[in-house]
């Protein structure tokens, strides 16, 4: 029988828009968790330090 977790808590990312769900390594800061993955978060900067240096 599989191990089902349907009571932890989800968030979509502010990245890709996916949701995802609760991990034991954000126990501490699941409130400033917003990224799906590294990856996201690493995109997101990206986007965001690109947006500054474009001219207005």
């Amino acid at each position: 029988m599989a191990h089902r977790k349907p009571h932890l808590p989800s968030k979509t990312c502010a990245a890709c828009g996916h949701p995802f769900r609760w991990r034991k390594k954000w126990e501490r800061d699941w409130d400033r968790v917003a990224y799906c993955s590294k990856r996201c978060q690493r995109e997101a900067a990206t986007e965001r330090r690109a947006a500054r240096q474009r001219p207005s």
